[in-house]
Order: structure tokens, then C-alpha cells, then sequence
């Protein structure tokens, strides 16, 4: 590593720590693009055998089962939505790619966030409900959306959160559901408010988590649209460290923010780019999926693509480049890490799934 890098790589660690111990944030300007890194992965280019006569569509989420090393994905059907389909848009698969089961069919139209909890359960945000030509062409689809199913490993539907095709407030409803966790406790937690990074946003749109119960009983919400602490614009990725903070990607601020479980805003990281997805692994590792700058949304000088850190300091070490940079598609969406360390990158634009061995 040159001279240049480590003093760079030193500065990003001295921002990041003074934005935790002085819990108030800090603007763009305090950090430079975080691009000059290693990249010590290999790219397995199309990963994940489909059965014939089906293709790979935008796979915006994907989660590691309990196992370790299998891999659960949500695919939109083959296109950008599921309305019409006949073909299951949660997926399992070994490390090696081959589909293990799938299920969901006919019960998601816009599969967004997933989250697999520990005992196998697959949870899956359905983030919007029908556009008004889908609903014309299918009209089954009109109870669709704006929820959160929690699916047992086999695909029984166990509990939902929200009513289907409505958007609106907890308790009764959700509005654009963008992921959800599990709490250690079992409070399940759910970001809402796809809108937000819109240079025009839509009327109704919001910027909020909400907390539920285990049994699916409302608690509470906090935040709202906008770009102060605890303010959101596209909340939208979760993750949970093992300190037990939330970490929220609110992508449409350039920024993660992290809070209590409660709420409470603690602080808030920037060098990770414009978050599209978050994983943390039990060592604190803590892997950001970059799908959208330089090139589909503005964010001047930071490239696409997944950058690799720790949870517990801020220092951003490695950086998985967008293959495609500056073609206009959007890179890694969803992102996770198996216990092997080898990384698997959720494709919106591109439409499919990549995996980064390390070398």
C-alpha cells in the first residue's frame, strides 16, 4: 500500500471516530470519495442455476440461511416485477449455485428486503403495490404490496405485517416497506419510504422505521422524511451489529445512521458511500452494497460498488468494484456474506446474481 493510501485510509478512520464520539454527524464535505482500495475478491460473473427456460430478473435482496453457507434470494420473476408470474420469487441455493427450493408464487409482487432469522425463517418486504398498467393487465394483483410476510423455511406463511396493496400507517398498514430485521429480543423492524430519494416526491411519501412485536403487535415509529438525524430519505436497508445498534441505509442522505433499537440516533457514517444494502457478519464486518452512484445517481466522485469494513470503527479497508461502472445499470444491490467470507452481490439493473471469492 503507497504512502497516499494509508494516510487516506487514516483520515477516513479519524472522521469516522469522531462522528461516533460526537454523536452530531457530519457533512459530505468532511469525506473525500472512498475508491483508492484493494480488492482482494475474484468475480464469479453469473452464479445460481435456474431451472430451464427461466432467466435471472432484478434481484434487489439476498440473506445467508443459518447453515452458514446456503444462499436465499429474492428474484423478481424473470423481469423488474412479479405481476402475471407463474414462478417463485424466493429462491434457496447451495454455495455451488444449484437451486435448493423456492416458493412464493402469485403472493409478491415487488420483492424488495429479506432477512432469514435464526431459525430459518425467511421474512420478505413486498415494498410497492400494482402501477396502474399492471393492475388493468392483472387484476389479481390488486391486494398486493406494501407488506412484510414472514415465511417459514419450507414457504408457509407464518405472519404479515401491513394490509396487501394498501399504503398507510402502522398498525393497520405499511407504506413502501424497504427491509426488515429481527431485533435479538424478537421485535421485528421494518423501513418504510421507498419515495424519498425522488427529485420529486410523491405526496404521502415517508421516512420512518416502525417496531413490532414478535407476534406482529405495533409499538412504535420514529423518524420522518427529511435529512437531519433521525431523518430519512429511502430508508433503505437494515442491519444489526453485534453491539445490538441499527444500522439504516438511508440512501437518498448519502449516509448510514446509527441508532438504538429504540430510536435514539447515535451517529451517523458516510464513507461507505450511498447505501443500497448493508450486511454485518457476527465479527463485525460489515459489507455496503453502492448500486447507484457515479452514473445512475448523483453522488460526484464515489464509484459504485461494495465496500468492506468493520461495524465497530468505521474503517473502510476493501472496495469490490462495480464491473459495469458507468454504464448507466445499476450494480449490487443486496448484499451478504457466507462464514467463509465470500461475498454475494444482489443485481437490480443487470438482472442476476454475482459471487466474490476471495482470492
Amino acid at each position: 500500500m503507497s504512502r497516499a493510501d494509508r494516510v487516506r485510509l487514516t483520515l477516513v478512520a479519524i472522521v469516522a471516530v469522531i462522528a461516533m464520539s460526537g454523536g452530531k454527524g457530519y457533512t459530505q464535505a468532511d469525506v473525500a470519495p472512498v475508491n483508492d482500495l484493494p480488492n482482494p475478491y475474484r468475480t464469479i460473473a453469473h452464479w445460481g442455476m435456474l431451472p430451464d427456460g427461466r432467466t435471472w430478473g432484478s434481484t434487489a435482496t439476498v440473506d445467508l440461511d443459518p447453515d452458514g453457507k446456503s444462499i436465499w434470494v429474492g428474484d423478481r420473476c424473470g423481469a423488474n416485477s412479479c405481476a402475471g408470474s407463474t414462478v417463485a420469487p424466493v429462491l434457496k441455493f447451495d454455495p455451488s449455485g444449484k437451486l435448493l427450493k423456492s416458493f412464493g408464487t402469485g403472493m409478491l409482487i415487488f420483492p424488495h428486503g429479506m432477512y432469514v432469522d435464526k431459525d430459518g425463517n425467511v421474512w420478505v418486504t413486498d415494498q410497492r403495490g400494482p402501477t396502474p398498467q399492471e393492475l388493468e393487465k392483472f387484476p389479481g394483483t390488486r391486494a398486493l404490496g406494501h407488506t412484510v410476510t414472514k415465511f417459514s423455511p419450507d414457504g408457509k406463511v407464518l405472519l404479515t405485517l401491513g394490509k396487501g396493496g394498501v399504503a398507510g400507517d402502522p398498525p393497520d398498514a405499511l407504506n413502501e416497506p424497504c427491509d426488515v430485521v429481527v431485533a435479538p429480543n424478537g421485535d421485528i423492524i421494518v423501513a418504510e419510504g421507498h419515495s424519498g430519494q425522488s427529485e420529486k416526491i410523491p405526496p404521502g411519501t415517508v421516512g420512518r422505521i416502525s417496531k413490532f412485536t414478535k407476534d406482529g403487535k405495533f409499538i412504535k415509529s420514529w423518524g420522518k422524511l427529511g435529512s437531519g438525524p433521525g431523518e430519512f430519505r429511502t430508508p433503505h436497508a437494515l442491519a444489526i451489529d453485534s453491539r445490538g445498534r441499527l444500522f439504516v441505509g438511508d440512501r437518498g442522505n448519502m449516509r448510514i445512521q446509527i441508532m438504538d433499537l429504540d430510536g435514539r440516533y447515535m451517529t451517523e457514517w458516510k464513507q461507505f458511500s450511498r447505501p443500497s444494502g448493508i450486511f454485518i457478519d457476527k465479527k463485525d464486518t460489515i459489507y455496503v452494497a453502492d448500486s447507484e452512484s457515479n452514473g445512475v445517481a448523483p453522488h460526484p466522485g464515489w464509484k459504485r460498488g461494495i465496500r468492506i469494513g468493520s461495524a465497530k470503527d468505521g474503517k473502510v479497508m476493501f472496495l469490490v468494484p462495480d464491473p459495469d461502472e458507468m454504464k448507466g445499470t445499476s450494480a449490487a444491490e443486496g448484499v451478504v456474506a457466507d462464514t467463509q467470507g465470500n461475498i454475494y452481490g444482489a443485481e437490480v439493473g443487470p438482472k442476476g446474481m454475482k459471487k466474490y471469492v476471495k482470492q
